[in-house]
């Protein structure tokens, strides 16, 4: 069989069309004719001796299971290209263009501000979007190439996703500040002696299973008083005397947005960390813009411990 002779215009052509669902808006898109974008398309195919497109009358385009197959692999090759020919313009002296870094809606406000920072710093000449949401809508984004690598917990990663661990956070437990628990020196305490209190849970998908799951190792099933998928919402709550929680980020002061102040404890049992990991699509080679970004996480990682519990004197 001989070699295809396509172009890389006919690729990026039938591209667009393949993720707009449209000739008519890829066109638009590219400022190119419509017909132009077709002519490209039916070239492509003819060279390649498939059918990637099904085209509806009035209801737009449609991948065939090769096209889909063939949209995949193009996708990363035509990020490539672009980055060539950055390269290229660049003398390979400096890292370019945009990226864009899915982050676990939680993870942001501890990771994302000083990551940025320090990635600005170093690559100047690179654009950072960050898509921020739930662990599921960032997979989502990672599989639909939306974002290129993505910064979240190592829980249910599926096959199809790469992943390497960059951090591991161990849960800790809350109280309010006139909470008894809150009075003693060593700032520890066991889960057994949350049993009988109410709790207050972070009700984000995985996050609260994982943070009943805690509990349930130890013979514990609390009873849940208020659930809320907001991080300081769950602070607010606890500091007004309504229950303790889990989580596993902590904030560098224990002063919520309400105004009063919550205790941080120290488990002293044994329990699961939750680690943090980078994810992207599996086999994807990712551009220099992203092997930067991930290299940054790994040393950002590496030079932190895990962070003390905020004691009262952290907030005099």
């Amino acid at each position: 069989m001989s070699e295809p002779n396509f172009t890389l215009v006919q690729l990026r052509y039938f591209a667009a069309a393949a993720r707009l669902g449209s000739m008519t808006a890829a066109a638009r898109e590219l400022l190119v004719s419509q017909s132009a974008v077709s002519t490209a398309v039916s070239t492509l195919e003819k060279e390649l001796g498939v059918q990637l497109l099904i085209r509806h009358h009035a209801r737009g385009l449609a991948l065939t299971a090769a096209g889909r197959e063939f949209y995949q692999e193009l996708r990363g090759f035509l990020v490539h290209t672009a980055e060539l020919a950055e390269s290229a313009h660049r003398a390979g002296t400096e890292v370019v263009g945009h990226l864009t870094v899915g982050c676990f809606s939680t993870l942001v406000p501890f990771r994302i501000p000083g990551l940025l920072t320090a990635f600005t710093e170093q690559y100047p000449a690179v654009r950072v979007h960050v898509h921020e949401g739930e662990h599921a809508a960032v997979k989502r984004a990672l599989r639909s190439g939306d974002c290129e690598i993505a910064l979240l917990y190592g829980y249910d990663l599926d096959d199809d996703l790469d992943r390497e661990p960059v951090d591991s956070l161990r849960p800790y437990a809350i109280v309010a500040a006139d909470h008894p628990l809150a009075q003693r020196p060593s700032r520890r305490v066991r889960l057994a002696e949350l049993a009988d209190e109410p709790m207050v849970l972070l009700d984000l998908p995985h996050t609260s299973d994982y943070m009943q799951s805690i509990l349930a190792g130890s013979g514990i099933r609390p009873t849940v008083r208020h659930r809320t998928g907001g991080y300081e919402a769950v602070r607010s709550l606890v500091a007004h005397g309504l229950g303790f929680a889990l989580l596993n980020q902590v904030p560098v002061h224990d002063m919520t947005y309400s105004g009063r102040c919550v205790v941080a404890l120290d488990l002293e049992d044994e329990v699961i960390p939750l680690e943090v990991a980078l994810a992207w699509p599996r086999g994807a080679r990712l551009t220099r813009r992203a092997r930067c970004f991930a290299e940054l996480c790994r040393r950002t990682s590496a030079g932190r411990n895990s962070p003390a519990l905020p004691t009262a004197a952290d907030t005099d």
